[in-house]
């Protein structure tokens, strides 16, 4: 059982940055890739940036692409998703998740999901 704690979430205008982290507890975190969704008020929740295991992959969604970077340090247990040049279509709650299946956007290949992190970007 991996426990996900999302954290940095907050106000911002557009075109500032924000930098969320999602400290794991339990055991295995390095073996398992790790995500960013998000969900905006009256939409499906939607894949933001993932990474694999080790780090050497990466993958984000076009509407994040070159804006968003996603990164981890498994020493620490934690994975980060730096975000610069917000958009106020960027506000949402953002959730962090891990899975063994495939590093892919669907939502049904993670298992475990943090309670999520506000943020809102205003213009």
């Amino acid at each position: 059982q991996v426990q996900l704690v999302e954290s940095g979430g907050g106000l911002v205008q557009a075109g500032d940055s924000l930098r969320l982290s999602c400290a794991a507890s339990g055991p295995g975190f390095s073996s398992y890739i790790m995500v960013w969704f998000r969900q905006a008020p009256g939409k499906e929740r939607e894949f933001v940036a993932g990474i694999s295991w080790s780090g050497s992959s990466t993958y984000y969604a076009d509407s994040v692409k070159d804006r968003f970077t996603i990164s981890r340090n498994n020493a620490k247990n934690t994975v980060y998703l730096q975000m610069n040049s917000l958009k106020v279509e960027d506000t949402a709650v953002y959730y962090c998740a891990a899975g063994r299946v495939a590093l892919a956007s669907g939502s049904h290949l993670y298992d475990y999901w943090g309670q999520g992190t506000q943020v809102t970007v205003s213009s």
